[in-house]
């Protein structure tokens, strides 16, 4: 946290308003949450909640797997550990948040309905193309990368992830053969991707390269899809916390993609900045709902 204005200097000169989803080690210590409230306090960013049930009060069930994925608890629980990670990120920056994303995307339906009686009008937590069942999370293969409404006042605001390529978005099907247990040997999933058949993207400087977030982004431009999402964890701003950050150069390059995928965005592609509250707005006015 000490780094995050690495991060920060970036979307300040491009104007951008990037939303903290922050969890209970982050909310409860100052040297988590004191390099974020000037930010916040200047208007620069919004704060969101983030919870991982591991490290998130209070400590009541099994530590395991499975447990890691908030969808999977006691509902009782679920509420117990959101109301306190709500209650103090409240405490530490003088409002309670309304944007939420899982841990581990761990999203449940109960996990909805306790959203939405605690005041939260946008979730991030859905991963589209993506299937966390096999470690006993959710699948969001199903999913494309569209916003929706969850319920009457919660918006669900994905992560974007499309496959891309030159068999395409349809190149779904093979992706997910390639990517089956019994075939993880034979490295098809990147033998595809290295042919430029078909490539699982996200929009994360973590995970995908500036070329390939580049082609993501037009190819559905090109299919119609007008809202984008780009996402990654905060400890990557500095080397050492994260697989995708080791040295400098990762580092560099992380913070590079970053830099240059936006300008592309904002300048090439003609697209807007907004934050996921600003959107939900819009998409209150638009429905007619009320914000």
């Amino acid at each position: 946290m000490r780094h995050v204005g690495r991060g920060q200097r970036i979307f300040d000169r491009l104007g951008l308003l990037p939303t903290y989803v922050i969890d209970y080690p982050v909310a409860s210590q100052p040297a988590g949450y004191e390099p974020l409230r000037e930010i916040r306090a200047e208007g620069r960013c919004s704060i969101g909640a983030h919870l991982h049930p591991w490290v998130n009060p209070p400590y009541t069930e099994e530590l395991s797997g499975r447990n890691t994925f908030m969808m999977n608890l006691p509902v009782e629980v679920q509420r117990s550990k959101l109301e306190r990670l709500t209650e103090q990120i409240g405490m530490s920056f003088g409002q309670a948040p309304t944007v939420f994303k899982a841990g581990r995307y761990g999203l449940g339906p109960e996990t909805v309905e306790i959203l939405e009686s605690l005041g939260y009008v946008v979730d991030t937590s859905v991963c589209p193309r993506m299937d966390f069942s096999e470690s006993g999370g959710p699948s969001f293969a199903d999913y494309d990368s569209a916003p929706f409404m969850l319920t009457e006042r919660l918006l669900e605001l994905p992560c974007t992830v499309d496959y891309i390529g030159w068999i395409g978005h349809r190149g779904r099907r093979l992706h997910e053969l390639a990517s089956q247990t019994a075939l993880r040997p034979l490295r098809g999933v990147g033998v595809l991707a290295r042919l430029g058949a078909v490539n699982r993207v996200m929009l994360s400087p973590e995970t995908s390269s500036l070329d390939e977030m580049k082609e993501l982004a037009r190819s559905m431009v090109s299919r119609g899809h007008r809202i984008f999402t780009m996402s990654f964890h905060s400890p990557s701003v500095d080397t050492g916390h994260t697989p995708y950050v080791r040295n400098q150069g990762d580092l560099d390059g992380f913070l590079g993609r970053i830099e240059r995928f936006c300008e592309y965005f904002l300048a090439d592609l003609g697209g807007e900045s907004d934050s996921p509250l600003g959107f939900h707005q819009r998409t209150s006015l638009l429905t007619g709902q009320t914000p």
